[in-house]
């Protein structure tokens, strides 16, 4: 057995062994073709395919939906944050504040938001922005963005994000898995979820 091959085996049982230790709390079943509200921002889905919403929230703003659980697969939706608040909710706003989303904040600027509030909130180093270019979100015009990085456990994961700016407000869905195997399994799901997202209000 190669060096190479070797290392796939220990990346897949270490996620494996992440997602057995790791209690999914999936309190909410999104069934597929039927509406599901995200919080009060005024987004909502009608996912393509069965979904779980994780009943834990990272912040005021943020929902988070799975198929296999949060370290396999992992979409955020952060609906309409305001001018001065960050992205997820802190943990000691004095000894280690978080990256605020600001009214000068311009789009471009987002994955730069999001990069800092990784390596804030995950505590982690490694993060690089590997593609930026224009898209739709939300049927109005944003950016599509994709990244790369490693967590705390050393698991490479791969990222890809979709944001918009509406009435001074940030709307934006991401996508997180494990580089091996997850991420480009999963990646089909996310964006056609990512696309049946619309604003209702």
């Amino acid at each position: 057995m190669t060096i190479k091959t070797n290392k796939t085996w220990l990346l897949m049982a270490l996620c494996f062994a992440t997602a057995a230790t790791s209690p999914v709390y999936a309190n909410a079943y999104r069934e597929q073709g039927k509406i599901a509200k995200i919080g009060d921002s005024g987004m909502s889905v009608t996912p393509p395919r069965d979904w779980n919403q994780l009943s834990i929230a990272p912040g005021k703003y943020a929902q988070v939906w799975t198929l296999d659980g949060e370290q396999l697969n992992d979409v955020t939706f952060y609906g309409g944050v305001v001018p001065g608040a960050p992205l997820v909710r802190e943990r000691d706003k004095k000894r280690d504040p978080l990256p605020k989303f600001t009214a000068t904040t311009l789009l471009v600027e987002v994955p730069e938001l999001l990069e800092g509030t990784y390596r804030a909130y995950k505590k982690i180093g490694s993060f690089k922005l590997t593609n930026t270019k224009p898209g739709q979100f939300l049927g109005r015009d944003g950016v599509h963005f994709s990244y790369s990085y490693t967590d705390q456990d050393d698991l490479p994961r791969n990222g890809e994000a979709r944001a918009v700016l509406i009435n001074k407000k940030l709307y934006m869905v991401t996508f997180d898995a494990p580089r091996l195997h997850y991420f480009d399994r999963t990646l089909p799901d996310f964006r056609n979820l990512a696309d049946a997202t619309k604003l209702t209000k």
